[in-house]
């Protein structure tokens, strides 16, 4: 059997953590399996349907890199894929259905649907249709309807004796009560199926083998395996995976996580990270392992390691694991993947400076920025005074612990600093570094209380990359003009 599974998004809007999960568990599947992904743009909601929300999807897939086989920009033999232009299929299995008693229309005003759902609130009921139009006439329902200025749904008779059972890859046989499941909707007033039709007739005739979903959809199952009953069709196997939680065990919000994919690539996460961190959230290959490239996951995904419990978003673990996927990049790439994080900080901030930028002046300070930052957004604060002269600074910055309330012995140091680094040849991280080293023993400093006003005078800011590669970056000239600038600003009165 080929494996083939599909992404199903509704196009309302930009995915979020827990939808964009399930198409990572869709992909891992099918690439661990050789099979197919396919991508399926869920659209027969009209009323919540967001223009442009479609390309929002596939891009926030593009990002992550899952690729798929097929999908409604590429086609693909079992197309058309959106829902919306499949209409006639669904028309034709809701046509069978009634003709063979297995479902019938209701004409039931939204006025009776509100106080049915009141009276069965007040009475303690579970909530669900009463079959008020199953058991009625052809004459009285045509009444109905035509009162309803010929609108009507169509909703599945299920069985009101029994049990059905729903087979899960997860969880085994699961078994409900057919007397608690009501008599859903499968065709609406405009023609549009629900997702319950739609998704078993689409799943049917793309010949989709599994089908993953939260396991939030696991109270309706037993109403789709009733549809497939009933349609003489054979159910793929269902994957109900666990919820995600916030951190206090309640339902993800935004500010826990629930958020769109697209905004964590605007905050700085890459994609090896999002997908190593979205894949342990209801998976795991062993009870140790965690940190993983995008291959090992593909390798080691299967069924047998997903579980059923609950699983909470960690945002704060999410940042470490995104810095420890950006210190596995090659150096160099990592400094590209900051670029655009560093050109837009700039071009807001300094316009004047001409892009894009010459990121190679990076080298000798690039390794040591990647140990340092969590998401690419930090890599700005880091990389920025390179290009625009250090921030401004009071004395007090300037002057550090070491030499508070004495800017005398601060202008002495950086003007000592300045001297005896004029003189180095040739101007390499090793030789600043013995110098500086070398002129603090000579006056008898501690050496963070000399390098501190030479960092701040550099930089702007008292954390700052590695002192001595940051002055082999900035070069000779730039070096000992900023020290130039902050012994003179040291000299004048403190604004």
């Amino acid at each position: 059997m080929t494996v083939r599974v599909r992404y199903g998004p509704s196009p309302t809007g930009e995915p979020h953590v827990g939808n964009i999960r399930t198409a990572l568990f869709d992909w891992l599947f099918a690439r661990h399996h050789g099979g197919q992904f396919i991508v399926r743009i869920e659209d027969t909601d009209q009323k919540r349907s967001v223009e442009g929300a479609e390309e929002l999807i596939l891009d926030a897939l593009r990002w992550l890199g899952l690729d798929w086989d097929e999908g409604p920009d590429i086609g693909g033999e079992y197309g058309p894929y959106r829902q919306s232009e499949r209409l006639e299929l669904y028309q034709e299995a809701a046509d069978r259905l009634l003709a063979e008693g297995h479902a019938y229309r209701c004409a039931c005003s939204s006025e009776r649907l509100a106080e049915m759902r009141k009276a069965q609130q007040k009475a303690k009921q579970p909530p669900g249709y009463d079959g008020h139009c199953r058991e009625l006439s052809e004459a009285e329902l045509e009444r109905m309807i035509a009162d309803q200025g010929g609108q009507c749904v169509v909703r599945f008779k299920m069985p009101r004796e029994g049990v059905t059972i729903v087979d899960d890859a997860l969880r085994g046989a699961v078994t409900f009560e057919n007397k608690l499941l009501d008599d859903h909707v499968i065709l609406k007033s405009d023609g549009f199926p629900t997702y319950a039709l739609a998704s078993i007739v689409d799943d049917t005739a793309m010949e989709i083998t599994h089908v993953f979903r939260g396991d939030e959809w696991l109270p309706s199952a037993p109403r789709h395996v009733r549809l497939y009953d009933a349609l003489g069709l054979k159910p793929p196997v269902f994957v109900h995976q666990p919820v995600i939680l916030g951190p206090d065990k309640g339902k993800l919000s935004k500010r826990d996580g629930a958020t769109s994919v697209r905004s964590y690539a605007d905050e700085g996460f890459i994609p090896e990270a999002m997908i190593n961190f979205m894949a342990l959230l209801g998976w795991a290959k062993d009870d140790h392992t965690t940190l993983m490239s995008t291959d090992e996951i593909v390798a080691a995904f299967d069924l047998d390691h997903m579980g059923t419990t609950a699983t909470t978003f960690d945002m704060d673990r999410l940042r470490e694991m995104n810095g420890e996927h950006i210190r596995r990049l090659d150096t160099m790439e990592f400094v590209e993947r900051g670029r655009p994080f560093l050109e837009s900080a700039l071009a807001e901030t300094h316009p004047q400076i001409a892009q894009p930028l010459d990121l190679a002046v990076l080298e000798p300070v690039a390794e040591a920025i990647q140990e340092r930052v969590k998401v690419l957004t930090e890599f700005t604060e880091y990389a920025d005074f390179f290009f625009t002269g250090p921030a401004e600074h009071t004395n007090a910055e300037l002057m550090g612990k070491g030499f508070r309330d004495n800017p005398a012995a601060a202008v002495d140091a950086l003007d000592s600093a300045r001297a005896a680094l004029s003189k180095l040849e040739p101007w390499d991280t090793a030789g600043i570094e013995s110098v500086l080293r070398g002129l603090a023993e000579e006056k008898e400093l501690k050496p963070g209380v000399l390098f501190t006003p030479i960092r701040v005078a550099l930089s702007g800011k008292r954390v700052a990359p590695p002192l001595f590669e940051t002055m082999t970056a900035l070069g000779r000239e730039e070096s000992l003009s900023r020290l130039n600038v902050a012994s003179e600003r040291l000299a004048a009165p403190d604004d």
